[in-house]
């Protein structure tokens, strides 16, 4: 016996004519009215008395057709809790960062993440601090990581690094001698930094440097794009203070040399719902405690 017997026995017992179920159940009448027969033939007894004027149940039929119908919705039920069950593996892990999580960050988790949870999608989004807090309120991102501590009732905060700054200079500058170079050797540098749009905790920790150590640059240029500040140096238009990370990038024609006093560095966070029990959420938190030796963190 086919679950589709039971359904065609069920419109026949509904619609109590054989036409009319067969127009229902989209198929001819003759096919049907053998699978009633093959059923009856199946269980061992008879399901409908017919007649050329009606059709209608025997009491066998009756018992039968409320049996017919709990099964059926046992069966639709089993499908359901199924495929809730397949959909609840398929899970989506969406992170939004800064381009020095995706380098200092990500390699070391997400291979990890993707070994321990092969079912979670993982999705980046490269995005300016500001949009990122603006998704992670709204739900639309689960975990961010900016250059700022970001922290609420609903949120919470964790520092994951510390981001070294770095001077970088053309192979072919004069300074490019020194093993290390003082602030005072920067006067009349040209420089280039990051615009305040691309990270504003950034732009202030190196303006803040700039500020302290009373350096009187030639010139100042702001730039957009991570290869516009090493494409300056390449050149040797300028010399330029970025991200450690960055050294990724350099040609052969850029040369890096510590400060005296060194450069600061600024701070990677790591921003998350402290209320969201995703099963992703809590195995990436996981991972990451464990890589980078965090502490947890409250959840109330």
């Amino acid at each position: 016996m086919e679950l589709r017997h039971l359904r065609y026995f069920i419109t026949v017992a509904e619609e109590l004519s054989f036409s009319k179920a067969a127009l229902k159940l989209h198929t001819a009448q003759p096919s049907l009215s053998q699978q009633i027969k093959d059923l009856e033939d199946k269980i061992g007894v008879q399901l409908f008395y017919r007649t050329k004027r009606k059709v209608e149940l025997t009491e066998e039929g009756q018992v039968f057709l409320e049996q017919a119908r709990l099964t059926l919705a046992q069966a639709d039920k089993a499908v359901t809790m199924a495929r809730q069950v397949a959909a609840a593996k398929v899970q989506c892990l969406r992170i939004g960062f800064v381009p020095s999580a995706e380098i200092r960050i990500f390699p070391y988790i997400l291979p990890r993440l993707r070994v321990t949870n092969p079912n979670l999608q993982i999705r980046t989004h490269n995005l300016k601090p500001a949009e990122q807090i603006n998704e992670l309120k709204k739900g639309e991102l689960d975990i961010i990581f900016i250059n700022e501590d970001f922290k609420t009732d609903t949120f919470s905060s964790q520092l994951v690094l510390k981001e070294p700054l770095v001077f970088m200079l053309p192979k072919q500058h004069p300074l490019a001698e020194q093993a290390k170079i003082s602030v005072q050797q920067l006067q009349g540098v040209i420089l280039t930094i990051f615009m305040p749009i691309v990270s504003i905790p950034l732009f202030h920790i190196i303006k803040q440097y700039m500020d302290k150590q009373q350096i009187q640059f030639q010139k100042i240029q702001e730039v957009y794009a991570l290869a516009e500040a090493v494409q300056a140096v390449h050149s040797g238009q300028s010399c330029a203070i970025v991200p450690a990370y960055m050294q990724a990038l350099a040609t052969d024609q850029v040369l890096v040399r510590p400060l005296n006093p060194p450069l600061p560095c600024f701070d990677v966070f790591m921003g998350y719902n402290k209320h969201e029990p995703a099963l992703g959420i809590q195995q990436f938190l996981q991972e990451i405690r464990q890589v980078f030796a965090l502490e947890s963190q409250p959840t109330a």
